[in-house]
């Protein structure tokens, strides 16, 4: 996928970038520009939002629980003969 940018000022700044960090592509740049941002705002976040944010990705991931599961039941069958 292709880096398009329209705006000359933008343009200039990836250009900027680039040159100080020695990327070989503005895309690079632009990565790592945006991600130092990221990283920046997640720092100033509390504790309990960073763990409140990888709680709600592993959520995400795990899907949605199964609400029908009887815990009770399955301990038992695992003593049954």
């Amino acid at each position: 996928m292709s880096l398009y940018i329209l705006d000359p000022k933008v343009n200039e700044l990836a250009d900027e970038v680039m040159r100080q960090l020695g990327t070989k592509t503005k895309t690079e740049a632009v990565r790592y520009a945006l991600e130092s941002v990221l990283k920046q705002a997640d720092e100033k976040l509390s504790v309990e939002e960073r763990v409140r944010r990888i709680q709600d990705r592993v959520a995400a991931r795990m899907g949605p629980l199964a609400v029908d599961f009887d815990q009770e039941a399955c301990m038992d069958e695992m003593w049954e003969d």
